[in-house]
């Protein structure tokens, strides 16, 4: 069959992601022996138009489009993603008859309120390329698909959810080609990574998290050989930097340092970040192996300094390993991005105070504290319960697909939004979600690498804000 895969983010803020995903699926699909086109529609000016012509053009059997967010989980500057999605659709079916599908991570997220938003045939659940191949074969023979296991979909107006299947998880490290299914190029000059997994799923039980929908919760671990190969494989095409796209990364932390022993003993030339390391198991010997695997940037996933509001949030650790994670950071060369979520349950004047001062005291000038404010609720997640019991929720979770957030009862959300930026205009070293939603950040992102600036970016954002105050700018 004619396979037309479409990519749908088109979010380039704060930089644009590549969509792994679907480059996978691509590829599961093209093996299984069909014909496979990728449209991906991130640097299109005109979505409508690239949707036809590719229909038209191409003319698929199937169509299935990948769909990464809902929104941007910003409480203050909210934009809601999947208003374009029943664009795209109507788009297709102007010119085809062939079922559409659904996939990506949005759909593990809310499946069924996607799915009556954009009234396709059904969606897929799970991990695409295992999923996939079975699909489009009984697509293929003109048989029922509404039995295949991962699969969703609406019949008379009653959602049906088949169980993932249980087979079929590969160890290997996916590394699709990019160059092949995407415009590389555009995404390079915007200072994109490029996405790797070394594992998928979650054992943490953090209370807004949505990653069991999407994952599940039982780690299924690449193995470290596969993660090496893939990198340099990567790097050996041109694209050097390479970000882990891990829940956590270093969980379980013997398989991190399996990966960062199996990537020090190959030459692969990449620059490698990480943005989601937990400070549960952070250490000197964790930090002393990423160097030597050749990581140029790491990230640490806080939410908040203080105990009370990281049980609230069930993060697993204390205030106690947060300190301890600072002073690792602090005796090793590699930039680090801290990165924290303000508001959540059991969040206080006096929290918030402990939080800002930890940050102030104690992340080096040279990293980057990136705060947001509020947290996105979602349904199915401890923090819906926590925020119907509190009486912060009222709306049907069937209504929740359009951006609600959450925000600690036992504080103000002005006066701590007027205290985080207190304490960004004396550190110039720390963002909000404003600052990462600036019209002409591709602008400094096309410059940066015109200049032949090397990433993480944000290592520079002490100099970055310096420079835009002097142009009148309160960023």
């Amino acid at each position: 069959m004619n396979v037309l895969l479409v990519s749908t983010n088109r979010n380039i803020l704060p930089m644009p992601v590549m969509p792994i995903g679907a480059c996978i699926v691509a590829h599961a699909a093209e093996r299984s022996g069909h014909t496979v086109h990728l449209l991906d529609l991130m640097f299109t000016k005109d979505a409508t138009a690239a949707l036809d012509s590719a229909v038209t053009g191409f003319q698929p059997d199937v169509v299935g489009l990948s769909v990464r967010n809902i929104d941007n989980n910003d409480m203050r500057n909210t934009v809601f993603f999947l208003d374009s999605l029943r664009n795209i659709v109507d788009a297709i079916r102007t010119r085809t008859r062939a079922p559409i599908l659904l996939g990506g991570a949005a759909l593990g997220v809310m499946p069924e309120e996607i799915l009556r938003l954009a009234d396709v045939s059904g969606c897929v659940i799970g991990d695409g390329e295992t999923i996939i191949p079975s699909l489009l074969d009984r697509i293929s023979r003109g048989g029922d698909f509404h039995d295949i296991p991962g699969v969703a979909y609406i019949e008379n107006s009653t959602y049906h959810r088949n169980p993932s299947p249980a087979l079929g998880f590969s160890s290997a490290c996916p590394a699709p080609d990019y160059h092949r299914w995407l415009n590389t190029a555009s995404y390079r000059s915007h200072m994109a990574t490029v996405p790797i997994q070394t594992k998928t799923g979650c054992q943490f039980q953090c209370v807004y998290c949505t990653y069991p929908g999407i994952e599940g919760s039982m780690y299924r671990l690449k193995e470290p050989g596969s993660v090496a190969d893939a990198v340099a494989r990567l790097a050996a095409t041109g694209l050097r930097d390479i970000e882990f796209v891990d829940s956590v990364f270093n969980a379980p932390l013997d398989h991190a340092m399996n990966v960062c022993a199996a990537l020090a003993g190959v030459r692969h030339h990449a620059r490698l970040q990480c943005l989601e390391l937990n400070p549960l198991s952070f250490d000197d010997s964790l930090v002393t192996a990423m160097e030597r695997a050749g990581f140029v940037g790491m990230g640490i996933t806080l939410e908040s300094a203080s105990d009370p509001v990281l049980r609230g949030l069930k993060k697993g650790f204390t205030a106690r390993e947060v300190h301890h994670a600072a002073e690792v950071v602090r005796r090793h060369r590699i930039p680090c991005a801290w990165i924290f979520l303000l508001g959540g349950p059991g969040e206080t004047e006096e929290t918030v105070k402990e939080t800002l001062r930890f940050a102030g005291k104690q992340i080096r000038p040279q990293d980057v504290a990136f705060f947001n404010t509020g947290i996105r609720i979602y349904p199915g997640t401890e923090l819906e319960s926590i925020a119907r019991s509190q009486g912060v929720l009222s709306r049907a979770p069937e209504d929740m697909l359009s951006p609600v957030f959450y925000v600690s009862p036992e504080v103000d959300t002005h006066w701590m939004e007027r205290e985080l930026k207190k304490s960004m205009n004396r550190h110039m070293n720390f963002l909000n979600m404003d600052s990462l939603s600036l019209s002409f950040l591709p602008t400094i992102h096309r410059t940066a690498y015109r200049l032949g600036l090397r990433l993480p970016l944000w290592r520079h954002t002490r100099i970055i804000r310096r420079c835009l105050r002097l142009t009148g700018m309160d960023v």
